[in-house]
């Protein structure tokens, strides 16, 4: 028996804020539409972002990572972020050609606060920038510069609540399918996990950059 759901739907701006208290002053006096110097410091802390942007398909989330400060401030306005090797599908590339609005989530390893970035963005291969971004001797395939419209951080909450930081026990491995397993499923057996696991970290590190 399905029940109906009408009832309980928050479907109203007005039904959505009765759902929940005004937010404080701190929560409001946060976002800021620059990059405070509070928040360049954790963007230099940063060696993990992730990348949400909208196109004519729809939505499109994505992780980015390497050494921490990886996103470089340019000023106070603009974000520098490389476009490394990847699986060449270039969602978030596609939809940014499409429409630039774009919005970064940077996680902080031991830190529960993390910070949002909204901004618009474009695609560069300029080669001063290629050249600012080159690791291990490879340089990025095009840099993403962001313009900034909004800035602000979000509490601990979430992380303390997801325990995402807590030490782990030594050889610990969380009780998922590994990468091989989740192909042979989505392949039909085309490929075969124990083959395709044994393969996977010489060719990461073969194609890190």
């Amino acid at each position: 028996m399905t029940t109906d759901a009408k009832p309980y739907a928050i479907d109203t701006p007005a039904a959505l804020e009765a759902l929940y208290d005004a937010p404080g002053e701190v929560s409001l006096r946060k976002e800021v539409p620059y990059l405070h110097p509070v928040y360049q410091a954790l963007i230099a802390a940063s060696p993990f972002a992730i990348l949400a942007s909208i196109g004519p398909d729809g939505l499109d989330t994505s992780p980015r990572g390497d050494p921490p400060g990886f996103v470089h401030v340019q000023d106070e306005h603009t974000l520098l972020l490389p476009e490394r090797r990847g699986n060449n599908r270039i969602d978030s590339l596609r939809n940014i050609v499409a429409d630039p609005r774009v919005a970064l989530l940077f996680l902080i390893p031991g830190a529960g606060e993390t910070l949002r970035v909204n901004g618009r963005a474009r695609i560069s291969i300029a080669p001063h920038l290629l050249e600012r971004f080159s690791m291990q001797g490879k340089l990025p395939k095009c840099v993403l510069e962001i313009s900034v419209v909004s800035v602000f951080f979000q509490c601990a909450r979430a992380i303390h609540r997801s325990q995402l930081w807590e030490p782990r026990p030594d050889g610990w491995r969380p009780p998922v399918p590994s990468a091989g397993a989740i192909v042979e499923a989505l392949t039909n057996c085309d490929i075969d996990a124990a083959t395709y696991d044994d393969d996977l970290p010489a060719r990461q590190r073969a194609s890190l950059y």
